[in-house]
């Protein structure tokens, strides 16, 4: 999965259904998420906050971005992290990462 934005853009939100192995949606009721960000090929998370849940029993999540997130222009990546109920903790995808390309602006 790749997403655009561009430098400074706060919209839109980065939004994903999380799945498990079978590609079947993880139920999220009761859960938590953290949205993690760093540059490719980084060590430390550029960004590291708090996502949405948009639909528990679906596995839809969001992320709404911050300007500062999008300040520098870059290829980045990212993952959804969440803690269930129980206090297990899966991040998605678990096979790589989501793709984030952050595009210069004209201004």
């Amino acid at each position: 999965m790749a997403f655009f934005i561009k430098q400074n853009d706060t919209s839109p939100s980065l939004r994903a259904i999380l799945k498990d192995g079978d590609e079947i949606a993880i139920n999220l009721t009761g859960a938590t998420v953290r949205f993690h960000m760093r540059t490719v090929g980084g060590a430390t998370a550029a960004v590291d906050a708090d996502a949405s849940i948009v639909t528990a029993e679906s596995g839809i999540v969001q992320y709404l971005w911050d300007a500062a997130d999008t300040a520098t222009v870059g290829s980045y990546q990212a993952e959804f992290e969440v803690t269930f109920s129980g206090g297990a903790v899966e991040t998605f995808p678990n096979n790589g990462y989501i793709r984030v390309e952050i595009t210069d602006d004209i201004t």
